[in-house]
């Protein structure tokens, strides 16, 4: 049976097979998304992740279930077939954070901080269990990609030595930050994967999205990865409001905020600068090299935190800067790389 057949049976046997399907933006991943309008049941989304390319869709199924119980807006599941990789899902409209505040920038402060507050209800309920790790062992090996989908490509050669190095100081950094309890992080947490539902109260205000990745780990994680979106500038005014309302919610002391989110953050850019090279040079997806100039930016702030000094020195004497020559030469190379 064909995906297109797959799919039509999949929504014969939900109830749905009368329903008019429009395409939605996807992600970087191979899922596929569609608003379906049905004359008498309204509106829904499906998810389509064809599990022939590596998707799953149970995980997003049990943390979405989590979270609706939690009390949190996740979609609701309406109908589900883990083998066909299927998901219909309830439709949390189009009020998207980004495109909000960019009609209206004077909203991204008291959205961001309804952001915060739903973190911070989420951090008040322990993880599910069995979740996968995100811990120093694990970050220290994930910036690996900096060196060998970024710097190598533009002609530095990154051998076993750096990467062990650079692995180290990620590593030490992590383990210096003041111990906490792993929270349930849904790791892209940002402005593009936010819905916000004004008839609803209180946290359950803030829609989420894509939490299929979710794992145990730092409560700054998905802060930071609000601050510092790859794909959007956030004022300093809304960062600063957001940190404050975040560790007076949480009760987290402000200057261990601040280093846990300058060192996620550094670790998380690092990888993201590897991530979005990959992207372009192995899947095809040049526009992601437009974002890496303020992922950069992120990176440099978050190296300017004192307790980061040597992180930095190594950044600074290993990795290029992102001149348009050289993210240029990265284009030139689009989907040129089969080493995934």
């Amino acid at each position: 049976m064909s995906r297109p057949e797959k799919k039509r049976a999949f929504l014969e046997a939900a109830g749905w097979s009368d329903a008019r399907l429009s395409a939605l933006a996807g992600d970087a991943s191979a899922r596929r998304y569609e608003r379906l309008q049905h004359p008498s049941l309204g509106r829904a989304v499906l998810m389509d992740a064809p599990p022939e390319t590596g998707e799953d869709i149970r995980p997003f199924r049990r943390i979405a279930e989590h979270l609706c119980h939690l009390g949190l807006s996740a979609p609701q599941i309406y109908a589900a077939d883990p083998g066909a990789g299927f998901l219909l899902l309830e439709d949390l409209g189009d009020g998207v954070f980004a495109r909000l505040i960019e009609q209206d920038p004077g909203r991204e402060t008291p959205l961001y901080r309804a952001a915060a507050e739903t973190l911070a209800e989420l951090h008040r309920h322990a993880p599910l269990p069995n979740l996968p790790p995100l811990g120093p062992e694990e970050m220290s090996h994930a910036v690996e990609f900096a060196l060998s989908w970024y710097a190598t490509p533009l002609g530095v050669a990154c051998g076993d030595a750096a990467a062990f190095e650079l692995a180290n100081l990620i590593r030490t950094r992590l383990e210096a930050l003041p111990p906490v309890q792993p929270v349930l992080a849904l790791r892209d947490f940002h402005a593009e994967n936010l819905i916000w539902l004004p008839d609803r109260t209180g946290t359950a205000r803030t829609g989420l999205l894509d939490f299929q990745d979710a794992f145990a780990g730092h409560p700054a994680y998905d802060l930071i990865s609000l601050l510092e979106d790859a794909r959007r500038d956030v004022s300093e005014q809304t960062r600063a409001a957001t940190l404050a309302h975040f560790a007076d919610a949480g009760g987290h002391n402000p200057d261990q905020l601040a280093l846990a989110c300058a060192t996620l953050g550094a670790q998380r850019n690092l990888r993201i600068l590897g991530v979005f090279a990959r992207l372009c040079l192995h899947f095809g997806k040049a526009h992601y090299i437009d974002l890496i100039p303020r992922v950069w930016s992120h990176l440099q702030r978050d190296l300017s935190h004192p307790e980061l000094s040597g992180l930095a020195s190594f950044v600074s004497d290993t990795l290029p800067h992102p001149s348009a020559d050289r993210l240029d030469r990265i284009k030139e190379k689009c989907g040129t790389c089969p080493t995934p």
